[in-house]
């Protein structure tokens, strides 16, 4: 029997890469797009690449859905998980509302108090290359009666947690700098001045230059991982391409670290990872377009004794909706990589 979906805010970008993966997903079967002031609207209005998936948009999400994917902007996601949980329906919030542990944090990096703070314990961080067990754990508290709610990680976090991971379990970051670069995307489907081809065209800008918001999220879960706690330089920047991200994360190590300890590091965490993989060369963005792969690379350097590691990944698939399909598969006892297989696209 499969999984009744539905996703509300359906007609964002990542809306959009939610419907393109779920409707040729083996086990779903998508039963309310929903998106403001949409009745009976067809999919392909809003998105026209997916005119042959014959689906329509509504206003008001079923009631009887197994899960829902909530693609909503900051703020908005957290009064409506109360409800969805009381019905007994698991959500995977593709904003930042669960991402964060501590209430605190919500005023200081996002500008608004959390409605319901009491959740965000009972939130799991979606990133299952460093969260598999806690979302197996949710999956079997869902099979007992106890909706799952996930917190899907951002985009810029997911690339430089899985180029630096490995080196936070080993205790090796002594300092911490991340110069990241993203495709426009990653900035959503409303109309800005900043985000108009003539803006944006022939031209690179660094952005969230007194503190980007995912300076938090980086922070949080690389202390997670047995960092010690320190201030993260997180710089961004928004470069004239659709989709991607790149995170060059330059590492002063706790310690002398040689290239072939690294090597062994990286191999034995991503060995078993089924969308992770380590590269010998500097990896480009276009290596994983349209995928839900992410490349990894790692390099000790001889002259300055600091380590460089690059994550590249889609921002929209691996940073967003594949993430997103990949956490609904472990919550629902799924081979992880069902409706993943897409392999990346070239040229």
């Amino acid at each position: 029997m499969p999984i009744r979906v539905g996703i509300i805010g359906a007609t964002g970008y990542v809306g959009g890469e939610l419907i393109r993966l779920l409707a040729r997903h083996p086990s779903v079967e998508l039963v309310g797009l929903t998106g403001r002031d949409r009745r009976g609207d067809p999919v392909a209005a809003v998105h026209p690449h997916l005119a042959t998936s014959d689906l329509t948009l509504d206003s008001e999400l079923v009631a009887d859905a197994d899960a829902v994917f909530l693609a909503l902007p900051h703020g908005t996601a957290a009064t409506l998980v109360p409800d969805l949980l009381a019905r007994g329906i698991s959500v995977i919030d593709q904003g930042p509302d669960f991402r964060l542990r501590a209430a605190a944090d919500y005023p200081r990096w996002y500008g608004f108090e959390h409605p319901h703070p009491e959740l965000l314990g009972r939130a799991v961080y979606g990133l299952p290359e460093l969260h598999r067990s806690e979302l197996r754990a949710a999956a079997t508290a869902r099979l007992a009666g106890a909706p799952a709610l996930v917190g899907s990680p951002g985009c810029y976090p997911t690339a430089t947690l899985l180029a630096l991971a490995p080196l936070a379990r080993a205790g090796l970051i002594d300092d911490l700098v991340v110069d990241a670069k993203s495709g426009v995307s990653g900035a959503g489907r409303e109309a800005k001045a900043e985000m108009l081809y003539a803006e944006v065209n022939e031209s690179v800008r660094a952005y969230g230059v007194a503190g980007h918001r995912h300076t938090a999220e980086i922070e949080q879960e690389l202390g997670g991982l047995g960092m010690t706690p320190m201030a993260v330089d997180f710089l961004p920047h928004l470069v004239p391409m659709t989709r991607g991200i790149l995170a060059a994360c330059h590492v002063r190590p706790s310690r002398p670290v040689a290239q072939d300890e690294l090597d062994a590091l990286y191999a034995e965490a991503y060995r078993d990872e089924p969308f992770v993989t380590v590269v010998g060369a500097a990896p480009a963005t276009g290596h994983v377009l349209g995928s839900n792969h992410a490349r990894v690379f790692v390099r000790a350097g001889e002259r300055t004794g600091r380590v460089l590691a690059i994550g590249v990944i889609d921002n929209l698939v691996k940073g967003a909706a594949g993430q997103g399909v990949q956490a609904l598969n472990l919550l629902f006892g799924l081979d992880e990589t069902a409706g993943l297989d897409a392999l990346p696209l070239a040229p």
